[in-house]
């Protein structure tokens, strides 16, 4: 939230049982451009913020995976 958004964003997610957390940033090539958190997570709601300030305007994908929960979003920078 917001989407597009210009030039950080908030994203947010919720998590049923603790567990090993990954929440990444990629390019439309498939680049990572950012790893916004990898680690073990306790249950429940987490935010974490994505500034892409040195990023070019475009096209990316935010993945999150959790244990056997796997999400992938689109999101838009303009700027």
């Amino acid at each position: 939230y917001p989407n597009p958004f210009n030039p950080s964003t908030s994203l947010s997610y919720s998590m049923k049982s603790d567990g090993l957390v990954n929440v990444s940033v990629y390019d439309i090539s498939g680049r990572m451009v950012a790893e916004l958190t990898n680690g073990f997570q306790v249950a429940g709601t987490r935010s974490v913020v994505f500034d892409a300030s040195d990023l070019s305007s475009g096209i990316y994908f935010v993945n999150m995976a959790a244990d056997a929960f796997t999400k992938t979003q689109k999101i838009m920078l303009i700027k």
